[in-house]
């Protein structure tokens, strides 16, 4: 159950991404060849104003094929025949509907459970926190550079930075307070702390959902981003990146150990996967990498300021290259999701 899940969860992520550039392109007037939910061969298809729907056997994720890398033909509503800006516009949709379908979830997810302020809810003795001089009921307001909306931005800002000295600001009876913090390890956990608790999640009404399922997204974009300086700094390890194989581990393992607890934690940890995935595919495409959205949209601003279009052979290539390394790229992590799970390392 928890596969079936995981595979129905990723579908549903990609295809919200696909329908908005999808979408778009039939607000701008693009013909658009196919729109297809799984990838595969055709178990179902039917050709509607222009535009063949399928349903195809393997259900992860679809496509909606435009034209995008094909020469402008005689079609007015050929994609390349569009103003540059119609056609940024369809391709930056799709991260843009995957940002979109986050947010959804997360005020779905903050109007069920609440919301974690970031307010001081326990300090330990001996730590970093305490000694400084800071209280229960002191809300967090800024750490370093960054501003704090939600707990979870403390506990993922000491990770980030646990090797660092960090300035943080509270908020007490209405006063602002600044003390500098040096993390300090905790032995038993093999890791660096500052020793603050939280003080759990409030109830929300419809505007803290609203207002806290958008603090929720941006803290994972964030995340995603803090995550990728990692990676290019060499702080993470690229063998520690996860694919599909390792997305749908993640999901069962989720799955089976919150099924004891009943039907409303399963939605609640379902739900809280499908922002952490949506947020990150929608900021990986938009990386200005060959073969993802972020690399078209390089070309189509290069494209808007010269004022004529990059040769398309020239694009392909590229995006040739870019697909190949991506492949591979993705060959490698399959591996390592195999190796994890098997072998544990």
């Amino acid at each position: 159950m928890g596969i079936i899940l995981a595979i129905l969860l990723f579908s549903f992520i990609v295809f919200f991404h696909e329908l908005g550039h999808f979408l778009l392109a039939k607000k701008n007037g693009i013909d658009v060849d196919e729109f297809a939910i799984g990838m595969g061969p055709a178990i179902y298809s039917k050709e509607y104003k222009g535009t063949r729907y399928a349903v195809r056997i393997l259900p992860i994720g679809g496509f909606c094929a435009m034209g995008e890398d094909e020469e402008a033909n005689d079609s007015p509503n050929n994609f390349n025949n569009k103003s540059v800006w119609a056609r940024i516009s369809v391709i930056a949709a799709g991260p843009v509907f995957n940002f979109i379908l986050a947010f959804i979830f997360a005020v779905i997810i903050t109007a069920m459970v609440g919301y974690d302020k970031p307010v001081i809810g326990a300090l330990e003795s001996g730590y970093p926190a305490a000694e400084a001089g800071l209280k229960k009921g002191d809300e967090i307001v800024q750490m370093g550079n960054k501003k704090i909306h939600i707990f979870r931005e403390v506990s993922f800002y000491n990770q980030f930075h646990s090797d660092e000295d960090v300035a943080v600001t509270v908020l007490r009876n209405g006063k602002e307070k600044t003390v500098t913090l040096t993390p300090k390890m905790d032995k038993e956990l093999g890791y660096k702390r500052l020793g603050i608790g939280s003080s759990g999640y409030t109830k929300a009404n419809a505007l803290t959902a609203v207002k806290y399922g958008g603090y929720e997204v941006k803290f994972w974009i964030c995340t995603t981003l803090d995550s990728l300086k990692m990676l290019v700094t060499r702080q993470i390890r690229v063998n520690e990146l996860s694919g599909p194989v390792g997305i749908v581990n993640t999901v069962d393992t989720t799955y089976k150990q919150s099924r004891s607890y009943g039907l409303f934690v399963v939605i609640v940890e379902m739900l809280n996967l499908a922002i952490l995935l949506s947020a990150n595919l929608g900021v990986m495409n938009l990386l200005p990498l060959p073969a993802l959205d972020g690399g078209r949209l390089v070309f189509l601003i290069i494209e808007a300021i010269r004022g004529k279009r990059v040769p398309p052979e020239k694009e392909g290539y590229v995006h040739f290259a870019g697909i190949v390394l991506l492949m591979a790229l993705m060959v490698f992590v399959m591996f390592n999701d195999v190796h994890r799970i098997f072998f544990g390392g």
